[in-house]
């Protein structure tokens, strides 16, 4: 009979052992919760931070998106793309409105007359703001039929 009553016995657990267990947990439970909040804190003062290093530019230039606020447009200013291996070709000018049949939405008049112009387009920079200004331009040569050279424009600088 003894046999049967020590084995009917239930075990009870040690309440300093479960004690710290649930110490032990809400400790990491707390330390983890400060973990996160650190590290999205410093996260987003790391993004704050690279956001204004433009590494590349020369001193009073100016990089923007491909949109940019016409009274803001002065001698220096560069809009557009960085990935000069992309727009490779360049071309310097006096820009005014108008393609040539179809093609190009504006032009960039060069020395040498009409046959000198680039007629140029693009789908990343905003021209319209650049109307009648001295510019540089660098983009992609495309194949025209009327134009002889047609341009789509991934980055403008403003040279006066």
């Amino acid at each position: 009979m003894d046999k049967n009553k020590t084995a009917q016995e239930p075990i009870i657990a040690n309440p300093k052992i479960s004690q710290n267990i649930e110490s032990m947990s809400s400790i990491f439970t707390k330390n983890l919760f400060i973990f996160l909040i650190v590290a999205a804190i410093l996260g987003g003062i790391t993004g704050y931070v690279l956001s204004f290093n433009k590494g590349g530019r020369g001193i009073g230039n100016t990089l923007t998106s491909g949109s940019v606020d016409s009274s803001k447009i002065t001698k220096g200013t560069i809009v557009g793309s960085n990935d000069t291996k992309t727009f490779k070709d360049t071309a310097t000018g006096t820009f005014k409105n108008g393609g040539i049949n179809g093609e190009g939405q504006f032009h960039l008049v060069r020395a040498g007359g009409d046959s000198q112009n680039v007629y140029v387009t693009s789908s990343s920079v905003d021209l319209s703001k650049f109307v009648d200004k001295k510019i540089k331009v660098w983009g992609q040569t495309q194949t025209a039929q009327y134009a002889g050279w047609l341009m789509d424009v991934g980055r403008v600088e403003v040279l006066e």
